[in-house]
Order: C-alpha cells, then structure tokens, then sequence
C-alpha cells in the first residue's frame, strides 16, 4: 500500500457505523502501537465481524457479561484484548453501549517499524509477521495492557489509511463449534493481499 506521511486518526463517529459495515470501513487503516521500544503500525488486511448476543461465536453470545466481555458493552471504538492459546487477540468494539458486537483484526500489512516487528516475530519473512492475529499482536507489541483504551488516542490508534480497491468475503475462522454462525460470511479480507492469514483464499 502507498506511504503516509500525515497521520489522520479516526474519529468516534467513524466506529459508529453498523458493524458488518465497520468491518469493512477497517480495511486499509492504519492500525498503529506506540512503545518504549518505538512505533509500529500496518495497514489492515483482514477482519472478522462478532455479532453480539444472537451469534453463537461471539464471546458475549446471549449478552454473557464477564470481567472479560464488560468492555464490549461499553462505547463504539472501544479496545477488547484478550488471550488465547497464550497469544494476545485485539479487536474494535461496536455496536454501541449496551450492545456488545466487536470486530477482530485478523491480518495487518507491516508498514512502519519494520525492524522492530521483525525482532519480536524472529522470522525474515515480512508476510510472516503478521498474517494471523496472534501474530500481529506480538509483531506490533499489543497487549492486555491496551485492554478498556481507546482506538482515537494513543498509544494503540486507527488512522485514515487507503481503502481498498476490491473486498472479498467469507465464513469466519476458528469457530467450528458455534452451529449455524461458523457459516457466516462475516470474514472480510483484501482481494489478493499476500499478508492476510494463510487460512484464507486470497482470491
């Protein structure tokens, strides 16, 4: 994707929109991780949409509210870490308050601090830094420290990136224990894109 020089971050009102539309507004910004260590952002390649209490895959399926889920019930644009497998997952909360929907952020195109997510991945190959969403968190150092922030305001921001030219979408990965919702196309990805998780048809 092209080079920024002036970074614009989104305003409140961008994560406003209806999720399923939000998760496609998110291709082609820039997700961007202020450290000690430096900076680190990509642009976003890959989401998937959670719905909220009526999808069986969504961690607040019939509005369950943990210590876990409680920031998805708060304001849109809201930051949702969590862990699994011992990998950091980040997503975009939606929906607005009250109705806890969110997006994960499945793959990101490496765009600034490229040595610094090279030494925290230890691989050579870019397309191999953050082409999952385990991945991603490591190489751009998220963590459960960011969990309750907010996307508008550093340390972890979205900025106004470039939009995509084509969309492809498809059924969600990784939940083939939620009935009827594992079909759900609510998988989004640049057409293409060789840095999208290598579970995904590219095409």
């Amino acid at each position: 994707m092209t080079e920024l020089t002036n970074l614009s971050i989104l305003p409140v009102d961008f994560y406003e929109q209806p999720t399923l539309e939000l998760a496609k507004s998110l291709l082609g910004c820039l997700l961007v991780k202020d450290t000690a260590a430096g900076s680190a952002s990509g642009f976003i390649v890959e989401t998937e949409a959670y719905m909220g209490p009526l999808d069986r895959a969504a961690h607040s399926f019939g509005n369950r509210r943990t210590k876990r889920t409680e920031v998805m019930f708060g304001e849109s644009g809201s930051i949702y870490t969590y862990v699994m497998h011992t990998h950091t997952l980040v997503n975009v909360v939606s929906g607005g308050v009250g109705h806890p929907e969110a997006i994960l952020i499945r793959a990101v195109e490496p765009h600034s601090g490229l040595e610094l997510m090279q030494e925290r991945r230890g691989i050579a190959d870019i397309r191999k830094w953050t082409d999952g969403p385990g991945k991603l968190a490591k190489a751009m150092g998220i963590t459960m420290e960011d969990y309750g922030g907010s996307f508008t305001a550093p340390p972890l921001y979205l900025a106004a990136g470039v939009e995509p030219e084509h969309i492809s979408c498809g059924p969600r990965i990784g939940i083939g224990n939620s009935g009827e919702a594992k079909d759900y196309p609510w998988r989004f990805w640049v057409t293409g894109s060789p840095f999208i998780s290598r579970a995904t048809n590219r095409g």
